[in-house]
Protein backbone atom coordinates (compact mmCIF):
# COMPACT_ATOMS: atom_id res chain seq x y z
CA UNK A 1 0.00 0.00 0.00
CA UNK A 2 1.45 3.46 -0.69
CA UNK A 3 0.38 6.36 1.11
CA UNK A 4 0.61 10.12 0.39
CA UNK A 5 2.27 12.29 3.00
CA UNK A 6 1.49 16.11 3.61
CA UNK A 7 4.33 18.58 3.25
CA UNK A 8 4.86 22.02 3.56
CA UNK A 9 6.54 23.93 0.92
CA UNK A 10 9.84 25.94 2.38
CA UNK A 11 11.16 27.00 -1.22
CA UNK A 12 10.79 26.66 -4.67
CA UNK A 13 13.16 26.72 -7.91
CA UNK A 14 11.62 26.07 -11.01
CA UNK A 15 9.52 22.77 -10.79
CA UNK A 16 11.41 21.82 -7.95
CA UNK A 17 10.57 22.27 -3.96
CA UNK A 18 11.89 22.05 -0.87
CA UNK A 19 9.13 20.74 1.26
CA UNK A 20 9.06 19.95 5.47
CA UNK A 21 7.09 17.61 7.65
CA UNK A 22 7.53 17.79 10.97
CA UNK A 23 7.78 13.88 12.33
CA UNK A 24 6.01 12.73 15.34
CA UNK A 25 9.70 12.08 17.07
CA UNK A 26 10.62 15.91 16.34
CA UNK A 27 12.69 15.08 13.44
CA UNK A 28 12.31 16.69 10.35
CA UNK A 29 11.84 15.23 7.23
CA UNK A 30 12.86 17.71 4.02
CA UNK A 31 12.67 16.24 0.65
CA UNK A 32 13.13 17.80 -3.20
CA UNK A 33 9.76 17.33 -4.72
CA UNK A 34 8.71 17.16 -8.67
CA UNK A 35 6.12 19.98 -9.00
CA UNK A 36 5.39 19.41 -12.11
CA UNK A 37 1.56 18.03 -11.33
CA UNK A 38 0.18 20.95 -9.09
CA UNK A 39 2.36 23.68 -10.56
CA UNK A 40 4.52 26.24 -8.85
CA UNK A 41 3.30 27.29 -5.35
CA UNK A 42 4.57 29.84 -2.35
CA UNK A 43 6.02 28.58 0.41
CA UNK A 44 3.91 27.86 3.10
CA UNK A 45 1.96 25.83 1.28
CA UNK A 46 0.78 22.46 1.90
CA UNK A 47 1.04 19.36 -0.27
CA UNK A 48 0.49 15.65 -0.98
CA UNK A 49 3.93 14.38 -1.58
CA UNK A 50 4.19 10.30 -3.36
CA UNK A 51 7.03 8.75 -5.02
CA UNK A 52 8.67 12.82 -4.76
CA UNK A 53 6.27 14.75 -6.40
CA UNK A 54 3.55 16.68 -5.19
CA UNK A 55 0.40 15.21 -6.40
CA UNK A 56 -1.57 17.86 -5.21
CA UNK A 57 -2.42 21.32 -3.10
CA UNK A 58 -3.87 20.58 0.72
CA UNK A 59 -5.59 22.92 2.44
CA UNK A 60 -3.64 23.42 6.03
CA UNK A 61 -6.76 21.39 8.12
CA UNK A 62 -6.73 18.46 5.61
CA UNK A 63 -3.16 18.23 5.97
CA UNK A 64 -3.53 18.29 9.78
CA UNK A 65 -6.24 15.74 9.24
CA UNK A 66 -4.01 13.23 7.08
CA UNK A 67 -1.27 13.43 9.73
CA UNK A 68 -3.90 12.76 12.38
CA UNK A 69 -5.01 9.43 10.51
CA UNK A 70 -1.45 8.41 10.13
CA UNK A 71 -0.78 8.89 13.57
CA UNK A 72 -3.87 6.79 14.27
CA UNK A 73 -2.53 4.18 12.12
CA UNK A 74 0.44 4.24 14.33
CA UNK A 75 -0.87 3.87 17.00
CA UNK A 76 -3.28 1.14 16.16
CA UNK A 77 -0.34 -0.82 14.98
CA UNK A 78 1.24 -0.59 18.01
CA UNK A 79 -1.50 -0.30 20.92
CA UNK A 80 -4.41 -2.14 20.81
CA UNK A 81 -6.93 -1.52 23.44
CA UNK A 82 -4.98 1.32 25.23
CA UNK A 83 -4.68 3.33 22.37
CA UNK A 84 -8.40 3.30 21.94
CA UNK A 85 -8.81 6.85 23.96
CA UNK A 86 -5.78 8.27 21.59
CA UNK A 87 -7.64 7.45 18.71
CA UNK A 88 -10.51 9.15 19.10
CA UNK A 89 -8.65 12.57 19.54
CA UNK A 90 -7.15 11.77 15.96
CA UNK A 91 -10.44 11.29 14.53
CA UNK A 92 -12.38 14.06 15.92
CA UNK A 93 -13.79 15.12 12.82
CA UNK A 94 -15.38 12.07 12.55
CA UNK A 95 -16.26 11.27 16.39
CA UNK A 96 -20.40 11.70 16.50
CA UNK A 97 -21.03 11.96 13.14
CA UNK A 98 -23.52 10.03 10.91
CA UNK A 99 -22.22 8.74 7.93
CA UNK A 100 -24.47 10.11 4.91
CA UNK A 101 -25.03 8.13 1.51
CA UNK A 102 -23.80 9.57 -1.51
CA UNK A 103 -26.82 11.21 -3.32
CA UNK A 104 -27.33 8.66 -5.97
CA UNK A 105 -27.95 6.10 -3.10
CA UNK A 106 -30.76 8.30 -1.34
CA UNK A 107 -34.01 7.26 -1.22
CA UNK A 108 -36.24 10.60 -3.17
Amino acid sequence: MCIGIPMRIESVEGTRAVAVREMPDGTIDRQVLDMLIVGPQPAGTWVLAFHGAARRVLEATEARQIDDALAALALALDGGEAAAPALDALFADLVDREPQLPEHLRQS
